[in-house]
């Protein structure tokens, strides 16, 4: 069989950086490691090719070169799936689709010839199969979780390494949290598995053999499901590990706000080479979080719980959402006066949105609320149901908060402000790619952008203050830039 496994095209997000890797000369934020994995699953006889549409242009040849298209994709990636779908159709090459967009909305997508759904690890056997049988049928679906500790490792020979920013390791599945807006729990269920320390250490090993050198992002929904075994087995193998490996990574992650409780869960994270963590605060009124069932967010101090993880080594990305059903008048001003005291810089603000498979898509279904399509992106000024506020007040205030944060003045002004109360445990690495951005930036912030004095501003006070800090200036600098870029009418 010739397989051509295909990733699809991301629009340009928040999430995207397409606006800041310009700076360092890659194409692509993240690694597919999903179709990867796929990849691996597939039998070992078989040929394969990658077209990640992030990197490059799907060509005819390619398709009808292949027995089958292997698709896999997210909601935000459907407007680019529609398109793969299309070209396939015209050129009467069977389309193979997986991922979380065909597993909530299967029905969407008559012409996808086989629905391989859920977890590939138990329903693509299942496909290879009959296939092999000769009697493949449309549909392959399960109510049960995979095995993480059969979970294969990714297959990186596909890639074309020097188009990407950041590889991926996947190490459990599930969250024990059931927040009303995230379908996790739905895809992945609440009890959480996980890998063995020794098949992260070699992932890790693969990443260093093939020459990686840049982060490393754990794409776990929430690293800290199962703390006990992280404290006791996979990260004192993993500190172990870097240690004996010169620390060749720097690690990011998703947790939950509690990680700022646990101080020795901290500590080890920080020591195996963790420097950020992307946390759901979602919003500081209690009555929200009440009601979308964000129980580990509720009855605390949140600014303090953010300072915590800061003042431990971790900065903090943090994502905010607006939409709620309690969601009072003042509630704009309130999330920007969060974010701007408690020094994040990545907060991503969002309008609320209900996934297909989410406890909250049930409630506005019930409730005849339920509008437009889902989009997967809750930063382009959509929601797919009727608020409780007033459509015009929403979006005028959503508006309001991201006019603010990401201003010129206030962005820079938050940038100083967690520069001088982070101390990173690991230096970064000097490389030909961190020069040209540093270049790149000086051209584009520093000389051609009207609001250059806040660049120089930032970089002038990193080198005479704080040295240790100036590549996180420039990086977050380039960061700022994006982020406006994204957002239209932020200056």
């Amino acid at each position: 069989m010739n397989i051509l496994l295909v990733y699809p095209q991301y629009p340009d997000t928040y999430w995207s950086f397409n606006h800041a890797l310009k700076f360092v000369s890659k194409k692509v934020a993240n690694i597919p490691i999903g179709i990867l994995t796929v990849s691996s699953l597939l039998p070992g006889d078989w040929n394969r090719k990658l077209a990640d549409l992030n990197v490059s242009k799907l060509k005819d040849e390619d398709i009808t070169w292949a027995d089958y298209v292997f698709i896999s994709a997210m909601s935000v990636q459907s407007a680019s799936v529609k398109q793969v779908l299309e070209l396939c159709s015209r050129l009467r090459t069977p389309v193979v689709a997986g991922g979380s967009l065909f597993t909530e909305e299967p029905g969407q997508y008559p012409g996808v010839d086989h629905l391989v759904l859920n977890e590939a690890e138990i329903t693509l056997p299942l496909f290879l199969s009959d296939l092999e049988k000769g009697t493949p049928k449309r549909i392959y679906s399960t109510d049960g979780f995979a095995d993480m500790t059969k979970s294969p490792m990714p297959d990186y020979s596909l890639l074309k390494l020097s188009k990407y920013m950041t590889a991926g390791i996947q190490y459990s599945r599930g969250c024990p949290f059931d927040c009303e807006f995230c379908d996790i729990t739905a895809l992945f269920g609440r009890r959480v598995r996980t890998k063995t320390p020794v098949q992260i250490l070699a992932e890790l090993d693969q990443l260093v053999r093939i020459g990686w050198r840049s982060s490393v992002f754990f794409v776990d929904d929430n690293f800290i499901g199962h703390r006990q075994k992280l404290k006791k087995e996979l990260l004192p193998a993993m500190i172990d590990w870097a240690e004996a490996n010169n620390h060749p990574f720097t690690f990011l992650t998703e947790a939950s706000i509690d990680l700022s409780d646990d101080e020795e869960l901290m500590d080890l994270m920080v020591r195996a080479g963790f420097t950020k963590v992307f946390v759901g605060i979602e919003t500081p009124e209690e009555s929200c979080l009440l009601e979308c069932n964000k129980n580990q967010n509720k009855g605390r101090d949140l600014i303090n719980s953010v300072m915590t993880l800061q003042q431990r080594g971790l900065e903090v990305m943090a994502g905010f959402i607006v939409g709620f059903d309690h969601d009072p008048p003042n509630i704009f001003q309130r999330q920007i006066d969060f974010i701007g005291r408690s020094g994040i810089i990545t907060a991503m603000v969002g309008l609320l949105n209900a996934p297909r498979l989410s406890k909250l898509y049930r409630r506005m279904s019930a409730e005849g609320r339920l509008t437009d399509k889902f989009t997967g992106d809750n930063t382009n000024y959509s929601l797919n149901f009727v608020p409780v506020m007033n459509m015009d007040e929403l979006m005028n205030g959503y508006q309001k908060i991201i006019s603010e944060i990401y201003s010129s003045k206030v962005y820079y002004k938050r940038v100083l402000m967690f520069l001088k109360n982070y101390n990173p445990r690991f230096r970064d690495r000097l490389s030909f790619t961190r020069v040209t951005a540093l270049f790149k930036s000086i051209l584009y912030l520093g000389i051609l952008k009207n609001k250059r004095r806040y660049f120089w501003k930032l970089v002038l006070w990193s080198i005479f203050n704080k040295p240790r800090a100036f590549p996180l200036a420039v990086t977050y600098s380039i960061y700022g830039y994006h982020f406006r870029k994204v957002f239209k009418n932020v200056s």
